[in-house]
């Protein structure tokens, strides 16, 4: 058998896998195969968790799993497990667990050795080919683990089961709590003591919009007319706003900013982010009436219905960080490309309102922000003319690649948004495309007995749906049921239920 021969993952649905079926490392999806070859070899297992738009999986996959030194050592020594967290968040929360409890941390990538019966010793996120700073490289930890394995394996052991015991231990149901008023009210005094009164948010870099958070502020207005929970989520939801992490040009928000100011993002985009985020905007307009909120909104939905939105009204999951092998380069610009673009009037005028400068903000190139504008920049025809002008350019001068799945959860809290968004702001496309979107998951990810799938992807829907999915599927029908008065919703959130 030839040590570089393709791996499992060709016969697979999910774009994160098929990203990696052509990696000399020979991979195996999931599954009873992989751990009873494990076994019957007698070699360790080695878990890699990530999903199709992560910029640190593929400074990975680039860095060591095309790597033939790399590949190597691990077809040589263990069996290697490529997940896509997406689709499997079974197996990733169980994971993230172990490396939570092993780290202190977690995130993806994420790395994990076990026992062929799939018992934990090591796991950490990212992990470089060679050694470097703090970092343990592959190159040094493979042969470290694969030496454990066949001369000191008890102490490998001794380790995965204690990480087992304390997971069963820690998962087992603890005593009912009864939720009083002091709860909210330790939740709101930890907030202000965290919330940055200057660039909106809570604690330091990176910095997550986390719109669960701003939700609550916001609900502890509308039930105890808390005025100063109310500001902290209105001014955080503007400096996001004003900040990179969204995207003037053809709206959406990326996942996280890496600075405290929200200008420089890691620049992939959720559909579970931007569903939140509209409700968390609109709920908040139907609060302060903000006259910015319905524009963003409207650009939120534009991104998800012009980038993320199956022709027949499912909702994809997420667009990538990195174009041609660079993080951002679809979303930066420099001053010559824009006054090129626009021509030096206006170029010059869309600069100068949204910070792209010749010595640019990140890596020698611009990302439009309008941290520095206040007030803000009237919104007219003429400035949305130049932002369409500079969307269909930058999509002609690079691509960026869609992971194309459509999950049950992530679709259900999109459908729910719209369906709120549309009722606060008046919007009946809104409406429309959630409606579109549960005739989609309707007819490919729900079977006759009403029962769910997780996903769908290239025509296959595939997986059992789990609580997370029924959950936001009676949310999503109820919503509906509420914008529509149509009682087939209210049936299937009960069937769901």
């Amino acid at each position: 058998m030839s040590i570089f021969e393709p791996n499992l993952l060709i016969h697979e649905k999910s774009p994160y896998l098929l990203q990696h079926a052509h990696n000399p490392v020979r991979w195996y999806p999931w599954g009873s195969e992989a751990f009873e070859k494990a076994r019957a070899e007698d070699k360790p297992v080695f878990l890699s968790i990530g999903y199709a738009s992560c910029h640190w999986c593929h400074v990975m996959e680039e860095e060591s799993f095309e790597d033939h030194e790399v590949a190597e050592l691990l077809n040589k020594h263990f069996i290697s497990i490529k997940v896509d967290r997406e689709e499997r968040p079974d197996i990733d929360s169980v994971y993230m667990s172990v490396c939570q409890a092993m780290t202190g941390s977690g995130g993806w990538p994420m790395s994990v050795f076990m026992t062929p019966d799939q018992k934990p010793f090591f796991a950490a996120t990212y992990l470089p080919k060679t050694s470097r700073y703090h970092l343990t490289g592959l190159m040094d930890l493979l042969p470290r683990i694969s030496l454990l394995w066949k001369q000191d394996r008890e102490r490998l052991l001794k380790i995965g089961n204690e990480i087992t015991d304390h997971l069963n231990t820690d998962q087992r149901p603890s005593e009912t709590v009864s939720l009083s008023e002091d709860v909210p009210a330790q939740a709101l005094a930890d907030l202000n003591a965290s919330f940055d009164n200057v660039n909106g948010g809570f604690g330091t870099a990176p910095k997550f919009p986390t719109p669960a958070v701003l939700l609550f502020l916001i609900q502890q207005y509308k039930l105890c007319g808390d005025k100063d929970s109310l500001a902290m989520a209105e001014h955080t939801l503007l400096r996001m706003y004003r900040g990179g992490i969204f995207d003037h040009i053809g709206g959406g928000f990326s996942r996280y900013s890496t600075d405290d100011r929200w200008l420089v993002p890691h620049f992939e985009k959720m559909l579970y982010d931007n569903a939140l985020l509209l409700e968390a905007y609109a709920e908040a307009y139907a609060c302060c009436e903000n006259p910015l909120f319905p524009e963003i909104a409207d650009a939120v939905v534009s991104c998800v219905l012009n980038e993320l939105s199956h022709p027949d009204g499912g909702f994809y999951c997420s667009q990538d960080a990195d174009s041609e092998g660079e993080e951002g380069k679809y979303y930066t610009f420099t001053r010559d490309e824009v006054l090129h673009v626009l021509g030096e009037e206006n170029g010059s005028l869309f600069c100068s309102l949204y910070d792209i400068t010749d010595r640019g903000n990140f890596e020698g190139k611009s990302i439009p922000n309008l941290l520095k504008q206040s007030p803000f920049p009237n919104d007219h025809e003429g400035l949305k003319r130049m932002k369409r002008t500079l969307y269909l350019y930058r999509k002609k001068r690079t691509s960026l690649s869609t992971d194309k799945k459509i999950l049950t959860s992530w679709n259900c809290l999109m459908i729910s948004a719209l369906t709120k968004a549309s009722r606060i702001f008046g919007r009946e496309k809104f409406l429309a495309a959630a409606q579109k979107a549960e005739s989609f998951l309707d007819k490919h990810l729900r079977k006759d007995d009403g029962r769910l799938f997780l996903r769908w992807c290239d025509g296959e829907a595939a997986y059992d749906g789990q609580l997370e999915d029924y959950a936001f599927y009676s949310l999503s029908m109820l919503s509906l049921y509420r914008s529509t008065f149509l009682e087939e919703y209210l049936e299937k959130a009960v069937q769901a239920a």
